[in-house]
């Protein structure tokens, strides 16, 4: 097997596809406009104001989601002016300016729930994901998300992880294959439902298989798999995992993992830690959007 370090690399923040930031945004508004628009705005605010507006972090955290941000605004009028102060994958202290928007006073007002929801979101996940990835400083593990994300965000939340310095597992059911408990069962064993991904996937797709016991690792590593997932072990199972591996394939530790006990898991000697909470358990960041004084 490759080298492992290669898989603790740090993680490239490439832009998201726009057609699928523009697609979201285009839900979003929609969703929030209604039949009838913003009647609120419209019945307050004359057509021709114009504002500037500054969007702050009011309690420390990592920076996630600008791109939606300003693709919302940006919807509204497309002559809306966004700069970002802070860049996605930022840490930010209460009061620090993220970014700052000026244009149509309209426009501002009517697009800022839709940005404050993505970013919030978003920059919610990342800094939950950076306290585990800060946990395990040290350690050689990297954190990884799971599937357990929000129908429809789930590239954006994966880029809020990656905007916290963890890692993504597969995007979804086509990228990787991932045989758990019940395909086993349904394949007619754990060495069936390795050869028989091996025979399908070919040599481009990687092989995870989900094992629960030491002698179930034990049974599945002669037959090659890429990466085994070790569910719910304990400490002892866990380095006792490590030894028996030997580097024959990379090891995933799942299940019970949190704050307190993510780091001894990560000194076992495992090289990674799949972590559901990073996406459905995230509490929003709060961030708000307040004009400014002419």
């Amino acid at each position: 097997m490759s080298s492992k370090t290669s898989h603790r690399s740090k993680m490239v923040l490439s832009p998201l596809p726009r057609g699928l930031v523009d697609k979201a945004v285009e839900a979003a508004l929609a969703e929030d406009l209604g039949l009838a628009g913003d009647i609120t705005t419209d019945a307050c605010v004359p057509a021709d104001a114009r504002a500037v507006a500054v969007v702050a972090a009011r309690r420390p955290g990592v920076i996630s989601g600008l791109q939606l941000a300003e693709a919302a605004f940006k919807a509204i009028d497309a002559s809306v002016e966004f700069e970002t102060v802070l860049k996605d994958g930022a840490q930010a202290a209460p009061g620090d300016e993220v970014a700052r928007i000026s244009g149509k006073a309209r426009a501002l007002l009517t697009a800022e729930r839709v940005a404050l929801n993505f970013m919030g979101r978003m920059s919610g996940i990342a800094t939950l994901t950076r306290s585990y990835v800060e946990a395990i400083t040290g350690t050689g593990a990297f954190i990884a998300d799971t599937r357990k994300t929000t129908p429809g965000l789930r590239a954006f939340e994966k880029y809020a992880v990656r905007c916290g310095g963890g890692h993504n597992h597969r995007t979804g059911l086509f990228d990787a294959i991932l045989i758990k408990d019940n395909h086993i069962v349904a394949a007619g064993g754990a060495a069936q439902a390795i050869k028989a991904a091996r025979a399908h996937g070919g040599h481009m797709v990687k092989i995870e298989i989900e094992v629960d016991t030491l002698d179930q690792l034990r049974a599945v590593l002669p037959f090659g798999p890429d990466v085994v997932l070790l569910d719910n072990m304990s400490l002892d199972e866990l380095r006792e995992a490590v030894s028996l591996a030997k580097g024959q394939a990379l090891l995933e530790a799942s299940g019970g993992v949190n704050l307190e006990t993510v780091r001894g898991i990560a000194e076992t000697g495992v090289d990674l830690i799949s972590v559901g909470a990073l996406t459905h358990s995230a509490p929003v960041l709060d961030l708000g959007l307040d004009f400014k004084s002419a």
